[in-house]
């Protein structure tokens, strides 16, 4: 019986050990010094929208830095580069309205699906976003904070 507890220990904190590595590490520095990071919401006419996020790097930036993705309100966007020192990132939101059906005979409800709730990879404020980059070949991660928004021009 002992035998048995010993195992289940060694078992639950093995365990534990390997959740503690999926963390993500965030880095408390950037290896260039951003200039400004801020975004746009834009409007097309319909019902549809979304956000551009710019950052503005002060120096081109170095060949062994490359921008992955961009996380923002619940969402991510792959980073493209305007010039050498300006990348931006666009997250469109899509309003997809489906049909409920509401009657008092919860038989008739039958066919309505429960929304899709999307958690993020990151617990951020409104505000806040986090740039995902490879430098080295080493994915790194770090969170832009004091974001404003912008209006468009």
């Amino acid at each position: 019986m002992k035998v048995y507890k010993i195992i289940g220990l060694l078992f639950i904190t093995a365990i534990s050990l390997t959740f503690c590595a999926m963390k993500q590490e965030l880095q408390t520095e950037f290896p260039q010094e951003i200039q400004s990071a801020f975004y746009q919401k834009m409007k097309d006419g319909t019902d549809s929208g979304g956000t551009h996020f710019y950052i503005e790097f002060k120096k081109p930036f170095a060949a062994n830095i490359k921008l992955k993705k961009i996380y923002f309100h619940n969402q991510e966007s792959s980073v493209e580069e305007i010039t050498k020192n300006t990348f931006v990132a666009h997250f469109y939101q899509i309003n997809k309205k489906e049909d409920l059906i509401l009657d008092i005979d919860p038989a008739k409800e039958y066919g309505n699906k429960a929304p899709v709730i999307q958690k993020s990879k990151f617990d951020l404020k409104r505000n806040e976003a986090v740039l995902e980059y490879k430098k080295d070949n080493k994915t790194q991660f770090f969170k832009i904070t004091n974001l404003i928004e912008k209006p468009l021009r």
